[in-house]
């Protein structure tokens, strides 16, 4: 089937059954973890060695480096660091959070997994940590917007209702960019919908001379070789200037917002908007490598309790 079939039907996914399959126990999940995050074999995570003694019987800490005499497991230095929960558990929550399109609620993986919910909820943020990625220079074309995420209004108890102000008073803007040619993004929480933060926005995440197409907000009036589609005098094609790619990820972000989260924090904003920005750019791959693709980005990131609940 062509790459142009509805729901990517190209891509080779995997069901719940064949998961189980997979991944009978915390044994072969550990291998797998293993293959991903060493694939030229096992290295020290502290000292880069590959003088490593196995010692499987010595668990939670089958390796010890002869080098720097220090011992380590798979979980060691990454997202899964001192972590209790098996890598079997970590495996299906990396399969859940993959081919979950519009999110997965903490209430869901405490159900699917079998542990709390406040296990499900740290162990969610650490893997959303994991699609973190510095910001990459876009060649272009692309297409840039900007959003606003938070409640609906008329949802809202009388107390807290903005009186005042635009439909985007008490929300958050965050800012977006689609490369047409990768057909991949970037999004990030902003603070203002200024000239400065826009205009920098774009500047930081295209290469020069990348044609830029957005709409008529004068936040891109700085931006240079721009095109600008009218939407306010409802146009909303002219010519190769349009915004459809990254608004139909907007709506992608926000049907997860209101369909799955129901609310997403100031605090943690950043974190789901890299989590479906993460898992828009890699849907194309088959399931296997959406999960290993996750895996191989837990290494050399922490993120403790503490620092999370900290913002």
């Amino acid at each position: 089937m062509g790459n142009k079939a509805p729901g990517k039907a190209h891509r080779k996914g995997i069901s719940l059954l064949q998961l189980t399959r997979i991944f009978p126990d915390d044994a072969t999940a550990e291998a797998w973890f293993v293959e991903q995050r060493w694939p030229q074999g096992v290295h020290c995570p502290f000292c880069d060695s590959d003088n490593i003694q196995e010692r499987p019987t010595r668990k939670p800490q089958p390796y010890r480096c002869r080098e720097c005499r220090k011992d380590f497991s798979v979980k060691t230095g990454t997202l899964m660091h001192d972590s209790k929960l098996g890598l079997r558990i970590w495996a299906l929550a990396l399969y859940l959070m993959n081919t979950g399109i519009k999110g997965v609620s903490s209430m869901k993986l405490h159900r699917d997994l079998g542990i709390t919910q406040k296990t499900a909820w740290y162990l969610a943020h650490r893997i959303r940590e994991a699609w973190t990625s510095g910001n990459r220079l876009f060649g272009g074309p692309v297409e840039v917007d900007e959003t606003y995420m938070g409640g609906k209004k008329a949802n809202k108890h009388a107390s807290k209702k903005a009186k005042t102000g635009r439909g985007t008073a008490g929300k958050t803007a965050v800012a977006g960019i689609k490369d047409r040619k990768t057909n991949t993004v970037q999004a990030t929480v902003i603070d203002k919908t200024d000239r400065p933060t826009l205009s920098g926005f774009v500047f930081d995440r295209t290469a020069p001379g990348a044609k830029v197409y957005t709409d008529e907000h004068s936040g891109y009036d700085w931006v240079e070789n721009h095109e600008v589609v009218r939407h306010s005098v409802k146009e909303y094609v002219n010519g190769m200037a349009h915004t459809n790619g990254i608004e139909s990820f907007w709506a992608l972000l926000k049907r997860g917002y209101y369909g799955t989260y129901h609310k997403m924090s100031n605090k943690h904003l950043g974190r789901y908007v890299n989590e479906f920005a993460g898992r828009y750019n890699i849907r194309p791959l088959d399931t296997m490598t959406q999960m290993a693709r996750v895996a191989r980005g837990m290494a050399g990131r922490r993120l403790s309790y503490a620092d999370l609940i900290m913002g």
